[in-house]
């Protein structure tokens, strides 16, 4: 057998542990020069298994990922790479944060704030990303992610010391500007890197751990508030302390990271040639590729033209406006409710233990059972509740402590941004698609983030009744979305389950043996051109983490 062929044949036999084989291409290190690789495959991708495979197909037998080193490698991915997101999610969510501590320890009169311009210091961030969201994730396509994630994690950080010297509106909004643009590539970044790395599966849970620091930055932002707090006679203000400490911890982490974190399984110098290939290997049944640079039009009018990414647009909406309102006047409305500075630094403890909780949750079912937008509907439940009773019980000295647990309840949305993500990353395939998906869905949760906190009027302090009545028709929209959604999913997946005379199930219209062909898996197709795409509102799969 020609050599070509002999190769080309190995690459064929490299198979995942469902044992079915997926013809990647016939390209190997001789044939290359001689022939470009088939259209939609990206270059770097191509080369990587033409040269590397060969070596790890060990002379033509199957190679089989079992359960032991599915877990080694997934381990092995999460010291590099889950280890990354998780902490500089925390440290961006805390430093998105310190403007609500900021906000108790004197910034307000001590930068002379006035009317609605402390709303405005949140809102301009949201504003911000929302004018740079597309092209940091067109930037996320072509360039090094790693690499650019560790640039703009270092740069806000800067960004965020300098807020210390702020002494004014004008000064505030230049910094909360700039801090939006640097810490809007976190989420889209973490997303691509969740396709790229992890089997759809898993991706609920990868993205509910990055998204739980939501939680954790209320317990540890409270504990480092509380402690400056009793910082007395000094020559800055507390919270000029806060801003200067969290930005240079975030600058120092930025530099850890371009080191740390590769910036795909291509270019994973800190693993063996064999693990990096059994790595890309785990991802080929998610059918979305691992990386594609270059930008297809008529997958951005897909993307436009697709149900699925227009649903998971508005539930990103509906879920961020009441989490940037809540998010910038939490401290204020505990406060009111008759609560010290001192004491409302520690109930923030409570309430990042609760967010915690929600997401966490939220994930772990989502992986027990599949049933993401089921429980993204159910999560929505206890925001409705809380806000109701928010609304309808008067703040006295008896009820300030159910007016609490009311509030804390509506600190579940996390739950179903994690869900939102997860159905967002497991259903839109084809990269250009994804970008525009991922563009369309974080500029949503950018425009909501940044009219929560306008909803939140000066002359409507301290209990912001008209605020949450808002957000009580936001969260029934929010319902009536995602049970269209699941129904579209349902009803997708039973066509092409009758195109392809696969048999149907009764619960979902997924069936756990649906992948049964993996061979295009790299082609850079999108969801709905691609046969073997089956959307995943709902998985039967159960992937350890």
């Amino acid at each position: 057998m020609p050599s070509a062929a002999k190769d080309a044949s190995d690459i064929q036999d490299f198979r995942h542990i469902e044992e079915t084989p997926k013809d990647l291409y016939s390209l190997d290190s001789q044939s290359a020069d001689l022939a470009p690789p088939p259209t939609g495959i990206d270059a770097e991708v191509a080369e990587f298994f033409a040269s590397l495979a060969p070596d790890t197909s060990k002379g033509g037998k199957a190679v089989v990922i079992d359960d032991a080193t599915n877990r080694r490698l997934r381990w092995m991915i999460h010291k590099r790479v889950l280890v990354v997101m998780v902490v500089t999610y925390f440290c961006q969510t805390l430093d998105k944060g310190t403007m609500s501590f900021a906000s108790i320890m004197g910034i307000t009169a001590d930068t002379h704030l006035v009317g609605q311009e402390y709303a405005w210091l949140t809102t301009c961030v949201y504003i911000a990303i929302l004018v740079w969201e597309f092209p940091t994730n067109r930037l996320i396509q072509r360039l090094p992610v790693g690499k650019y994630l560790a640039f703009s994690i270092s740069a806000w950080g800067a960004v965020l010391a300098c807020s210390a010297a702020c002494t004014n509106f004008t000064g505030l909004v230049i910094v909360r500007t700039l801090l939006g643009i640097f810490e809007c590539v976190c989420q889209p970044a973490f997303v691509f890197l969740s396709t790229m790395w992890y089997t759809r599966d898993e991706q609920a849970l990868v993205i509910g751990s990055f998204y739980s620091m939501n939680g954790f930055q209320q317990c540890v932002g409270g504990l480092i508030a509380y402690g400056i707090a009793h910082i007395q006679h000094a020559k800055l203000k507390n919270w000029q302390i806060f801003f200067a400490l969290l930005g240079c911890i975030t600058f120092v982490w930025g530099i850890f990271v371009a080191w740390w974190l590769p910036d795909s399984p291509m270019r994973a110098k800190c693993f063996s040639p064999e693990d990096r290939i059994l790595m890309a290997e785990r991802v080929r049944k998610n059918e979305t590729g691992i990386q594609n640079k270059e930008f297809k039009l008529y997958q951005a009018v897909e993307a436009f033209k697709d149900p699925i990414v227009w649903s998971v647009t508005l539930i990103s909406f509906t879920n961020g406006l009441p989490t940037g309102g809540l998010g910038a006047f939490s401290n204020l409305i505990i406060t009111a409710f008759g609560y010290t500075q001192l004491q409302t630094y520690l109930l923030a403890i409570a309430q990042g233990i609760i967010i915690m909780t929600a997401l966490f949750s939220g994930a772990y079912l989502s992986n027990r059972y599949g049933q993401k937008l089921v429980l993204a509907f159910i999560y929505t439940l206890p925001n409705i509740a809380g806000t109701v009773v928010f609304l309808s019980v008067p703040t006295t000295s008896e009820t300030k402590v159910g007016l609490l647990i009311a509030f804390y309840c509506t600190q579940v949305f996390g739950a179903v941004a994690v869900l939102n993500l997860s159905v967002m990353s497991g259903n839109v395939a084809g990269r250009t698609k994804q970008v525009v998906a991922s563009s369309l869905v974080f500029i949503a949760w950018a425009t909501g983030n940044a009219a929560g906190p306008q909803v939140f009027r000066a002359n409507d302090a301290p209990r912001y009744v008209k605020a949450f009545i808002v957000h009580i028709v936001i969260y029934g929209i929010q319902l009536v979305v995602i049970g269209l959604l699941r129904l579209h999913l349902m009803r997708r997946n039973q066509s092409k389950r009758l195109a392809q005379s696969l048999q149907e199930t009764n619960v979902s219209g997924e069936d756990s043996n649906e992948y049964l062909d993996h061979k295009r898996a790299f082609e850079d197709l999108t969801d709905i051109e691609n046969p073997n795409f089956f959307e995943a509102d709902v998985s039967t799969a159960n992937a350890g983490i």
